[in-house]
Parts: C-alpha cells; sequence; structure tokens
C-alpha cells in the first residue's frame, strides 16, 4: 500500500478542501445518465451519493443535504487511526461525518449547514498535529 500510515504525519498533512454539496438516495436502478461521486450496493438497495444539483436534475430527495471535505492528504488504506480522530474531533461538536475512503483520498460527509465549522475544526487539527511532529 502506498500512502502515509503515521497517524501525526497524516494529521499534520491533512489540508482538507471543501468540494461542493451532495445528498445520498436510494436507487434502484441508478438512473442513466447520472454520474454518482460514489454508489454502494447494500441488501436493502443501491445507495448513491450525487451531488445536489444532479439530485435535484434527477427528481432524488434532497431532505438531508451533506458537505463533502476532501482530505488532501495521501494516507494508506491500512493506516490505523485517521478515521477515528477525525470522527471523534467532529462529535466533540456534534458534526456528524460520514467517511468514504478512496485509494489516495479520504472524503468526509458532514451537514451542509456545519461544513464552515468542520472544515476548521480540521484545519485546527492539522496545525495542532504539526505541532507534535519532531524538529527536524
Amino acid at each position: 500500500m502506498s500512502g502515509l500510515t503515521d497517524l501525526d504525519h497524516t494529521l499534520a498533512s491533512l489540508d482538507a478542501k471543501p468540494q461542493g454539496t451532495y445528498v445520498f438516495a436510494t436507487v434502484d436502478p441508478v438512473p442513466e445518465g447520472l454520474f454518482p461521486f460514489a454508489v454502494i450496493r447494500e441488501d436493502e438497495g443501491t445507495t448513491v451519493i450525487a451531488e445536489e444539483e444532479a439530485a435535484r436534475a434527477f427528481g432524488l430527495p434532497l431532505d438531508h443535504t451533506f458537505a463533502r471535505i476532501t482530505l488532501g492528504v495521501h494516507s494508506s488504506l491500512d493506516s490505523i487511526g485517521l478515521t477515528a480522530t477525525i470522527a471523534q474531533t467532529l462529535a466533540s461538536r456534534s458534526i456528524a461525518c460520514n467517511v468514504v475512503a478512496g485509494f489516495h483520498h479520504d472524503h468526509l460527509f458532514v451537514q451542509a449547514d456545519r461544513a464552515s465549522e468542520a472544515w476548521s475544526l480540521l484545519d485546527d487539527l492539522a496545525r495542532q498535529a504539526k505541532g507534535w511532529l519532531p524538529e527536524d
């Protein structure tokens, strides 16, 4: 696996970036022409994570919107503690966080109306973690 595995170095390199507003919706099948960010197949049905604008165009429910925050750090899929640390940090402020891990980056989905606060907390976390690293 490639990517960072050391938790302190990973946190210090978070580089969180807002990436737009999304919805989670159950569909059967995925509508032709919809190109969701992610498709998750479960026993109960297929979930798509789609940009809010596309979801609106395809008539998907818009009851709950989520801001996507992408972590610029290239973390390894077998690193330990990143998701837990971020979840704990956001949970301490009652911010829900749904994580989708890609091969290169993690994507966090937080309540759209709390996106700015979530991003600020992640930025603070990265700054604090830089202070934990030994000086070169």
